[in-house]
């Protein structure tokens, strides 16, 4: 169903970025590009962009982007996508993808007009059903003096207080082509762009009804995920090696000069809390998790914080040594165990 289709994957972890594209593949995606990072990607579409005679062959139908990258994240290639003239195309589906799924994210791709969000952890049947959305059923877009993309309301509620952005239907023009606004209401509030369903018929046609996966090419795909499984354990003890390594440095040093190793140690929990529970190791998404949180926005690091998140390196070594799948039994308590009391540790001595 989707071998017509054209995916761009920009996401900087060498194993999602690959964990992404193989599920493109067994989901018979066409034509999957991954970028491994968001200035790359950036520099990608504006060079499609500018080459108007291939452009049309060469814009992607939908951008998966991951959130947390560095320098450019996700939130920056989004706002470029929608924003810049030098966007090959300012109204391409765009599916974030962000293993802290948090309220404020949230509300800040969708300011930002992205089309749909995918929570980390992950599965085969969500990135699927993210792509029905973006193709069955695509929202207008919104063209207002601070806002461009999907219209961002999903229901349809009554609604009349102060900050009720639209009055009338006379605040409203409806356009009917993504091409240069030449308005003739020149008190218009608001542009509504209700364009042709172009990935629809790109990829199935007018008038078939929803799109629906066969069941098993789902099962095909889940079990190329399984296959991963290995894969997925070899990547946890290289960031485990690197989070080791990045606690030492920083050990090293004073307190008020951690904050590089800090940072790195937060990019690798962030990483590490996605897809534990696809795998089998939930444990993993638990003290990543946390290994995330303590690590936020910290620019000065106590020795007795180093020593918690010490607890947490050895905790997630001990998950993927030992292979404690599921909860862990006695083993997975003591682990929950030690994390807590370390965590009580750090809150007296703070």
């Amino acid at each position: 169903m989707f071998e017509r289709l054209s995916v761009l994957i920009i996401e900087d972890s060498p194993f999602f970025r690959g964990m992404l594209a193989e599920i493109l593949r067994a989901l018979k995606v066409g034509r999957i590009v991954v970028m491994e990072e968001g200035g790359a990607a950036i520099t990608h579409l504006r060079s499609i962009g500018k080459n108007a005679a291939a452009a049309q062959a060469l814009v992607p139908d939908l951008i998966i982007c991951d959130y947390l990258m560095s320098p450019i994240n996700g939130a920056m290639v989004l706002r470029w996508v929608r924003q810049s003239e030098d966007s090959p195309d300012r109204f391409i589906p765009f599916v974030m993808i962000s293993g802290a799924a948090d309220g404020d994210k949230v509300r800040e791709v969708r300011d930002l007009g992205v089309t749909e969000f995918l929570a980390k952890p992950f599965s085969v049947k969500a990135v699927a059903n993210h792509l029905i959305a973006a193709i069955d059923g695509p929202r207008p877009f919104i063209y207002t003096r601070d806002y461009f993309g999907p219209d961002r309301r999903r229901q349809v509620r009554p609604y009349n207080d102060v900050d009720r952005r639209i009055a009338t239907e006379k605040d409203l023009e409806i356009l009917y082509s993504g091409s240069r606004l030449r308005s003739v209401n020149p008190n218009a509030k608001a542009f509504v762009f209700k364009l042709p369903n172009r990935l629809r018929e790109k990829i199935a046609g007018i008038g078939r009804g929803p799109l629906v996966i066969d069941p098993s090419l789902l099962q095909q795909a889940e079990q190329q995920l399984d296959r991963m499984e290995e894969d997925y354990s070899d990547w946890v003890r290289g960031s485990i090696q690197q989070l080791y390594e990045a606690h030492r440095a920083g050990k090293a040093l004073d307190p008020r000069k951690r904050l590089i190793p800090i940072q790195t140690i937060n990019k690798i929990a962030h990483d590490l809390r996605g897809q534990g529970s696809t795998f089998g190791y939930p444990l993993i998404t638990v003290f990543g998790r946390s290994l995330y949180e303590c690590t936020l926005d910290i620019s000065e690091a106590s020795d007795q914080l180093f020593e918690f998140i010490r607890t947490h390196i050895d905790g997630i070594n001990a998950v993927i040594r030992e292979k404690i799948k599921g909860e862990g039994g006695q083993m997975g308590k003591d682990l929950i165990t030690s994390l807590e009391r370390a965590r009580d540790r750090l809150m007296v001595a703070h």
